[in-house]
């Protein structure tokens, strides 16, 4: 497998405090990794590090490379807005825009990346972006509706849609399923087992059985640490950490 996405030596801080400590490894095309662990170890910092969400934080700041097709996304020069066209994010609770229209959210991924397209092209990126996002069919003869009027699966996958509509490389996900029901979670799971052929996915998550579930590969990070990352049949069955053999059964975290 080709490696889309290359993390090099990465430490991240929240003014002077250590939240990643030498973050080393490599996300590849058409894969899904998981990145697990306890609450506070680092995993969302590691995510949002990725597309350079970190550095919006007030006193928010990181050091090293992260590769994306050989190049480094913090070198000298680098808009973060091109950098956050390539690598869409999706967060832990949905955010639509509530009295904003269905299509209007979708669309707004265009225009928060400075996209100028045609009435014509934009119904097409609505309707494929929703079609990806396997909305499409529960919305298509209510698109005028609020995205606040949909269901909070609904608005995750709407919020998937609106990441998707400017075609990015790479789509990291923040836990997306920690406020959604059962249904609405394997719904969601579906979504990105179908997404990754064309994609690059990164899943931040709390739920060890949807890491065991949905991806290829798995990260276990503890205290801003990387401890263990490996193919998910091997980390959950054979991990070559204690650390990540005792969090995986259940004696910490």
């Amino acid at each position: 497998m080709a490696e889309k996405l290359v993390v090099k030596n990465l430490n991240a801080y929240f003014h002077k405090n250590r939240a990643l400590h030498d973050v080393s490894l490599a996300f590849e095309q058409d894969r899904i990794a998981a990145i697990i662990g306890p609450s506070g170890c680092g995993k969302s910092t590691l995510v949002r590090c990725l597309n350079r969400m970190h550095e919006v934080v007030p006193g928010a700041t990181a050091s090293g490379e992260v590769m994306l097709d050989g190049n480094n996304i913090y070198g000298d020069g680098v808009d973060p807005v091109q950098v956050r066209r390539r690598i869409g994010m999706v967060f832990q609770k949905p955010t639509p825009f509530p009295t904003m229209s269905i299509e209007d959210n979708v669309a707004a991924g265009l225009t928060l990346n400075g996209v100028q397209v045609s009435r014509a092209e934009r119904d097409e990126v609505i309707e494929r972006s929703l079609r990806q996002a396997a909305l499409w069919e529960e919305v298509k003869d209510r698109l005028r509706r609020p995205g606040g009027s949909l269901s909070g699966g609904q608005q995750q996958r709407l919020c998937v849609a609106r990441a998707l509509a400017v075609q990015p490389e790479v789509l990291l996900m923040d836990e997306p399923c920690s406020a959604l029901d059962p249904i609405s979670t394997a719904r969601i799971e579906e979504l990105l087992l179908e997404l990754k052929s064309a994609y690059t996915i990164v899943i931040v998550t709390h739920n060890m059985q949807q890491a065991a579930r949905c991806s290829d590969m798995t990260a276990f990070m503890y205290t801003g640490d990387l401890v263990e990352y490996g193919e998910t049949k091997q980390i959950f069955t054979n991990p070559t950490r204690r650390e990540t053999e005792d969090y995986i059964t259940g004696r910490f975290g």
